[in-house]
């Protein structure tokens, strides 16, 4: 894997770029690198780069949820949707709201953290 850090962006967060992908910090691109490896060992599969996802509500078109990974572990039938974060920002968490209510076939990991520990999260946030 091929490192290069870029510049700073909001909050003190250093661009990065690994194996021609641009990531938005050294921990998702670290997240990235782990990734790989368990891709290899065939842990996990079909892992895709910052994929998008339309919030429409009845046909309306809210915003985009970008996440920084998507892939797949055998025996399950949900796909993972990752997430690195250093900081939740009320973007975030209204938009993770947004994705957990319309894409229910797919589980939202924040830093690896399973959807009921980010809903306990977002609770104690008081973004119920």
């Amino acid at each position: 894997m091929g490192w290069f850090a870029k510049r700073k962006h909001k909050y003190n967060a250093v661009k990065v770029q690994v194996d021609g992908i641009k990531f938005d910090s050294k921990a998702e691109a670290r997240r990235y690198g782990q990734l790989k490896i368990l891709e290899g060992q065939g842990e996990i599969r079909q892992l895709r780069i910052h994929p998008r996802f339309p919030l429409e509500i009845d046909g309306q078109l809210i915003c985009t949820y970008v996440g920084d990974f998507a892939y797949r572990e055998p025996g399950t039938p949900l796909e993972i949707v990752e997430d690195t974060k250093g900081m939740e920002t009320d973007e975030f968490k209204i938009k993770a709201k947004l994705f957990q209510a319309l894409y229910r076939d797919r589980e939202l990991r924040v830093n690896g953290e399973k959807r009921k520990d980010l809903k306990r999260r977002v609770q104690a946030a008081g973004m119920q």
